[in-house]
């Protein structure tokens, strides 16, 4: 099972939702308190189970509703992908992927672990 590791910034504060191997599969932005972050922990808990998918890789991406998990390609031509909340916002984003199975695969790593993750500080 993953986890959400929270971390103190220069700025503030964030997670990293980690992977079983130790991965960071996706991440959020940064904080001013604590408590948004574990807000915002609950929220890619509370969404990401039940998020729909957007495919904007494609010629003619399919709307989707929020929840979402939306794909992207980004600058660089890696795809990407962000969790947006019922109300929009954009609650984790991910790393950068070669290839576009990768960032399904992801996605789905997400799906899986963000609902039971245990939550950890960072040491």
């Amino acid at each position: 099972m993953g986890k959400f590791v929270i971390k103190n910034t220069a700025t503030g504060v964030k997670f990293d939702l980690k992977a079983n191997n130790g991965e960071v599969i996706a991440t959020s932005e940064v904080y001013k308190a604590l408590k948004s972050c574990k807000n915002g922990i609950e929220s890619v808990r509370k969404n990401s189970a039940r998020a729909n998918f957007e495919d904007l890789t494609v010629e003619e991406p399919v709307k989707a509703k929020c929840p979402k998990f939306e794909m992207y390609t980004d600058k660089k031509g890696e795809f990407r992908f962000r969790l947006k909340a019922t109300n929009g916002e954009i609650i984790a984003t991910s790393e950068g992927y070669k290839a576009k199975a990768g960032c399904l695969n992801g996605i789905e790593s997400i799906r899986k672990n963000a609902p039971e993750a245990e939550v950890v500080t960072a040491e």
